[in-house]
């Protein structure tokens, strides 16, 4: 972990991220796959200065100009939050693990807090496995991991903690990840969002084998 992050490095990551081709989808180009935008259709200006509609999948022109406006908004970037805020959830954890090794722990710990909270799917990510991420909350300073209200939470947890998971037919093979929840009702929600009928498993957890406690979602 670096004595101060390298914004240098960081932003010339995330313009690296930001040559990624776009990656068609069913829905394209509404809908598509890429680090900075989800859609095909974006805002870009042209050169008289006036603001249009551009089609990154159908035009190479446009593609060329929206690239020129994210790769402004990287350069003036102040912060590494402020980059990772431009990114789209699919991208996040790869994003993080390449970058982390640009970050001071302040900046690390800030980020993986907010990336393992925005982003859909951490658990099944293809960039990293549930040891490698499980390292990543090892390393972090866990007074700027959580929030106050949420670390003085967790210094109150038990000895021995109860907690739920709920899965449905999507993730009902990732039991044994790293999120689960203290609210029973919360877990029932997620077994039977998107009218599944899924199933909610209660645990025991030592408080040494827990390493954050994150409410903001």
């Amino acid at each position: 972990m670096r004595k101060q992050t390298n914004m240098q490095e960081v932003k010339a990551l995330a313009r690296s991220f930001l040559m990624f081709d776009p990656e068609p989808t069913e829905l394209s180009p509404l809908v598509v796959k890429h680090p900075f935008t989800d859609s095909g259709i974006v805002g870009i200006r042209t050169p008289d200065g006036e603001y249009a509609i551009g089609n990154i999948m159908e035009n190479s022109e446009d593609l060329q100009v929206w690239r020129k406006q994210v790769s402004r908004q990287i350069d003036s970037a102040d912060s590494v939050m402020q980059i990772a805020y431009m990114l789209t959830n699919s991208y996040s954890i790869g994003f993080l693990k390449y970058v982390q090794s640009y970050l001071d722990k302040t900046d690390f710990s800030q980020l993986l807090g907010y990336l393992w909270v925005c982003t859909e799917a951490p658990n099944s990510d293809p960039n990293l496995s549930k040891i490698q991420m499980l390292n990543l909350f090892r390393k972090a300073d866990p007074a700027v991991l959580m929030d106050e209200t949420e670390l003085q939470q967790f210094r109150q947890l038990e000895d021995l903690v109860t907690v739920y998971r709920g899965v449905t037919s999507h993730n009902a093979d990732n039991v044994k990840a790293l999120s689960w929840t203290l609210d029973r009702n919360k877990a029932a929600w997620f077994a039977h969002r998107f009218g599944e009928d899924g199933t909610v498993y209660e645990a025991q957890i030592p408080k040494q084998h827990i390493w954050a406690l994150l409410n903001s979602r």
